[in-house]
């Protein structure tokens, strides 16, 4: 999969694409049906398959005082949809020029003089363009008098909630990880660099991987059962805490501590990917740190049998 950083003065291969329109924050199963009618017009005209997105995400720049939203980094994304076919990942600044285009001159200047798409899928709900005018109905307009074909996914879900990214972030702020997979079609997993920290947890017998939170939606703080791919392809079980671990003074951004079971290796510097599988408690402050680390290996023993039954 090729990524395309921009919409202007690009090489004819990057060209002519039938592309799925839209933020895409979490690839989740909604999101799929879109990217699937681009495919499927994408085989009908021998055209590649693209997704256009955006970065930073459009609501960094309209609600810049709003908390940590992100489902995934645009590396996550990227692979999420190299793994559904897709063969161009167009990631669009969104910077002042885009931010003020009317939606017209946005069908017009970037989808089909910049990108020159062939086809474009979008869901029931988008809005796009200044002051959020466009519709589905406008896209299918620009469409016909542009040349470019238009398909419209329709709400995917279960019972009465249609999957959604805000479905997404409040399963996952009100604990609940195998609400968030199951709109995900996989767990949310948080990646990051493994920072340098002052090594209590190995101090006291249970080594972590520290890695910030970022521009992640931040989880309801407590403890996880979690899996953590390493940058050679390995996954490993472990327990892990998301918060600012109140019984330790001096933390203060949340962050994810996560203690990879029977792995003793130095990993400080490296990208590392954890799934958050299952809630196991909420975060506590301890009296001490032995009744903190008694509590820890409780936990730990809880996210063994959970993740490794024939342990």
């Amino acid at each position: 999969m090729r990524i395309v950083p921009g919409w202007k003065g690009l090489a004819d291969a990057d060209r002519g694409a039938s592309v799925a329109l839209g933020n895409f924050d979490g690839v989740h199963r909604g999101h799929q049906q879109v990217i699937a009618l681009a495919a499927k017009a994408a085989r009908e005209t021998g055209a590649p398959l693209g997704v256009i997105s955006f970065e930073p995400h459009p609501r960094r720049i309209f609600q810049p005082d709003a908390p940590p939203f992100r489902l995934m980094t645009t590396d996550q994304q990227a692979r999420a949809l190299a793994a559904l076919g897709v063969d161009v990942f167009y990631v669009l600044p969104f910077d002042a020029e885009l931010e003020h285009l009317t939606d017209r001159e946005f069908a017009e200047r970037v989808l089909h003089e910049g990108l020159g798409v062939r086809h474009v899928s979008v869901g029931f709900d988008i809005s796009f363009g200044y002051g959020r005018t466009g519709s589905p109905e406008s896209m299918r307009q620009y469409g016909t008098e542009m040349g470019f074909g238009v398909s419209v996914a329709e709400a995917v879900g279960e019972g009465a909630e249609k999957f959604s990214s805000t479905q997404v972030r409040e399963a996952l702020r009100d604990g609940r990880p195998e609400i968030a997979a199951k709109v995900l079609g996989r767990p949310f997993a948080i990646e990051g660099m493994v920072e340098h920290g002052r090594q209590l947890g190995r101090q006291l017998g249970f080594p972590t991987a520290n890695v910030a939170l970022a521009d992640y939606v931040v989880p309801r703080f407590g403890v996880y059962a979690t899996r953590t791919r390493l940058p050679d392809g390995r996954e490993i079980a472990g327990v892990a805490n998301i918060g600012v671990n109140p019984t330790v003074d001096g933390v203060i951004a949340p962050r994810l501590e996560v203690w990879l079971f029977d792995f003793d290796e130095d990993i400080y510097d490296q990208v590392i990917e954890t799934d958050l599988v299952t809630f196991l408690r909420d975060e506590a402050k301890f009296v001490s740190l032995e009744a903190m680390t008694e509590q820890i290996m409780a936990d730990a023993a809880l996210a063994r049998e959970l993740l490794l039954p024939e342990f």
